[in-house]
């Protein structure tokens, strides 16, 4: 496993290795994320630190995709199999994916927190829950690019080409679509637990944010079982994407007023 893992994090940076494709991946998951980051505002010039968090965050994204993709995926399986048949499980995979789905949202989030936590702790314990927000979406900011470069550079390397637009429509660029908005969740669900962890309720949050990100891969799930479609499932995490995006920052104005006439 420790192999597969290894030849999984050399391959993420290697999975296309036209030069062109490689730029137009970079350039459009740097443009992805700093759409997203951009509507939270953070501080970035009157707090470099934030710039070291939003490269944690990214350092940590192949590390994160790699452990649940492998020893975490691996054990799960394990402990399901000791207890049901393949039948069971097939049967009712809608119901028991959904653990496994939250589990593996806890473990990124608590990658993507980690820069946070630090950040947190090297200032004392003691930030404004705005900065917090700040540092959370920056962080998630990081993951996020990483991860799009890595499913944009393996929809490259998958043959995608132009001319599938050309036949197929708007359809044909759903993986895009689909980067573009897994961001916008990844951005959301850390933002709302630095907010959180800023406001000395670090855990609950952090198990909300795990919650936030638990349907983009729940959606996966239900595509696969035919409940509903590719296009459908994109539709719908990009509104998810918006409704947590706006709850996060509805949060953020709703607190700094109530400061503010405080």
């Amino acid at each position: 496993m420790a192999q597969q893992m290894l030849a999984f994090l050399v391959s993420f940076f290697s999975i296309n290795t036209n030069i062109l494709g490689i730029i137009l991946v970079w350039v459009l998951a740097l443009v992805f994320g700093a759409i997203w980051l951009a509507c939270y505002r953070p501080p970035l010039i009157s707090r470099p630190w934030l710039w070291v968090v939003l490269a944690a965050g990214a350092i940590l994204a192949p590390i994160a995709i790699a452990i649940t993709a492998f020893p975490l995926r691996s054990g799960i399986s394990w402990v399901y199999s000791s207890f049901w048949s393949q039948e069971t499980l097939a049967q009712w995979s809608l119901l028991v994916s959904l653990p496994w789905v939250y589990i593996f949202g806890l473990v990124q989030e608590g990658f993507k927190l980690l820069p946070v936590v630090i950040y947190w702790w090297c200032n004392g314990r003691d930030i404004e829950p705005k900065l917090g927000l700040a540092a959370g979406a920056a962080s998630g900011a990081g993951f996020g690019i990483l991860e799009a470069q890595w499913s944009l550079n393996y929809l490259l390397a998958s043959g995608w080409t132009w001319g599938r637009v050309q036949v197929g429509g708007l359809v044909a660029l759903a993986g895009f679509w689909e980067s573009f908005f897994v961001i916008g969740v990844h951005v959301a669900s850390c933002a709302l637990a630095g907010w959180g962890l800023a406001r000395g309720r670090g855990w609950q949050f952090y198990l909300l944010a795990a919650f936030v990100f638990l349907f983009p891969t729940y959606s996966y799930v239900l595509v696969g079982k035919g409940v509903v479609t590719g296009i459908q499932a994109e539709i719908l995490i990009a509104v998810w994407a918006l409704i947590a995006t706006g709850l996060v920052l509805w949060l953020r104005e709703r607190k700094s007023k109530g400061k503010s006439r405080a």
